[in-house]
C-alpha cells in the first residue's frame, strides 16, 4: 500500500477557491480504481494550512490518479492557490491487524 501525505499552504484569499478546487479532486479521487483513502485535514492552529492524506493499493494507482482529469486540473491551478510549494511524503506501508 502507498501513503502520501501532501501539505499544502493556502493564500488566505483563495481559500474558499482551494476548498471548491480540493472538493472536485476528493470526489474523483475516492472513485478511481485503487484508491482506498483520500481525506483532507486543516490544521487547527494554521486555518490556511492543509494536509491530504492519501492511501492507495499500490504506486500504478497513483500513477493513474497523478493523470486523471480532477488531479490535472487542480495541479495547473495551485501555484496560484498555494502560498508555499507543495510538500509530498510517500510511504510504502502495509496494515497490521
Amino acid at each position: 500500500m502507498i501513503i502520501i501525505h501532501a501539505t499544502m499552504q493556502v493564500k488566505p484569499e483563495k481559500k474558499d477557491i482551494f476548498l471548491q478546487e480540493m472538493n472536485a479532486v476528493i470526489e474523483g479521487s475516492r472513485t478511481e480504481a485503487g484508491n482506498n483513502s483520500y481525506e483532507l485535514f486543516q490544521d487547527p492552529s494554521d486555518a490556511n494550512r492543509f494536509l491530504m492524506v492519501e492511501n492507495w493499493k499500490d504506486m500504478a494507482a497513483v500513477e493513474a490518479h497523478n493523470t486523471s482529469s480532477h488531479f490535472q486540473t487542480f495541479s495547473a491551478s495551485a501555484k496560484e492557490l498555494l502560498s508555499a510549494p507543495l510538500k509530498v511524503d510517500v510511504y510504502q506501508g502495509e496494515k497490521l491487524n
